[in-house]
């Protein structure tokens, strides 16, 4: 199972919302909990169907968890025009390291983890997501907030 608050679930498809690319962050926690999103500039060559996140925005993140900070515990993306499943893309580029993936396509976010031998695309196993509390005041407990069509 992966946590996230309502409040992530809703920046999730709001950014995802706002362009018809792939959107890619970082995932910030420990364990199976998200504490933190950190948006990233996807530097792929087509970026509208492939995401590849900015390598100077990993590298300052492990650094940031090396001196104490939140650890990197995954990653998200979107899939602009598909499923929020796995593509074999993804499959191809995922390293079987245990890593956390959100998987963002309209109104709907999944979550998987990335293993030898995985159930999809032998390479991605699903997790549970669990949206959880509401980390402010203004949050609603019912899911997200509507977002614009595109």
């Amino acid at each position: 199972m992966v946590r996230i608050t309502i409040a992530q679930r809703n920046e999730l498809c709001a950014r995802a919302a706002e362009t018809d690319d792939e959107i890619c962050g970082l995932l910030l926690g420990s364990g199976s909990d998200v504490a933190r999103l950190v948006p990233c500039t996807n530097v792929a060559a087509d970026p509208g169907v492939r995401f590849e996140i900015d390598p100077g925005a990993l590298i300052a993140a492990h650094r940031a968890a090396r001196g104490g900070g939140e650890q990197v515990i995954g990653h998200y993306h979107s899939h602009p025009s598909a499923v929020a499943r796995p593509s074999p893309r993804d499959a191809a580029d995922a390293a079987p390291d245990e890593s956390i993936w959100l998987i963002v396509a309209g109104e709907v976010v999944t979550a998987w983890r990335a293993v030898a031998d995985g159930a999809v695309h032998g390479r991605f196993d699903p997790l549970r997501l669990d949206v959880t509390g509401c980390a402010d005041p203004g949050d609603s407990p019912q899911g997200v907030n509507p977002v614009s069509p595109r």
